[in-house]
């Protein structure tokens, strides 16, 4: 079991953002479709869609997650009802980090495979393996639920990809 907020996420000034959006997910699975034409457009926007394959799977992977593990089979859906997941992405000057936030309590679990032919079970090493971090926490105060989060790093304006610090 992961322990929230402890995965490695640097501290980020909310104050800092430089860009923020964020789109409302129906509880069917073409909203991962939407989440992803949402995540073009946004980095389109941001001039970051040089980092869309990476940024594309880990979002859809958050939200085939939320959508498969965190939402009741047998939840009734009212009309007019919030829908119960939340992608939002955030943009720093040397960060972006793309956040999915669902009802469930319950926290993220990583599955040991061997098979790497299997059709599910993978989500979060892929989100491990192409995001510089990840991590969840749940939701403050009485709003219930938990956000899980993918960190990328960006490169600063003119700064090569494969410089030494």
């Amino acid at each position: 079991m992961l322990e929230p907020l402890r995965q490695g996420l640097p501290p980020l000034d909310p104050a800092a953002v430089s860009d923020a959006a964020s789109c409302a997910l129906p509880a069917r699975y073409e909203a991962v479709g939407d989440a992803r034409r949402f995540t073009r457009g946004t980095l389109d926007q941001w001039d970051l869609g040089a980092r869309f394959d990476d940024v594309c799977l880990v979002v859809s992977e958050l939200v085939t997650n939320a959508l498969r593990h965190a939402l009741p089979a047998n939840a009734p859906r009212l009309p007019g009802q919030e829908p119960p997941v939340r992608l939002h992405l955030m943009r720093w000057t040397e960060r972006l980090v793309c956040a999915v936030r669902d009802p469930s309590e319950e926290s993220p679990v990583t599955r040991e495979t061997d098979d790497f032919s299997a059709e599910s079970g993978r989500g979060l090493f892929l989100v491990d393996s192409f995001s510089d971090g990840w991590g969840w926490h749940p939701m403050a105060g009485g709003l219930g639920g938990k956000v899980v989060w993918a960190l990328f790093r960006l490169q600063r304006a003119g700064e090569c990809p494969h410089s030494a610090d």
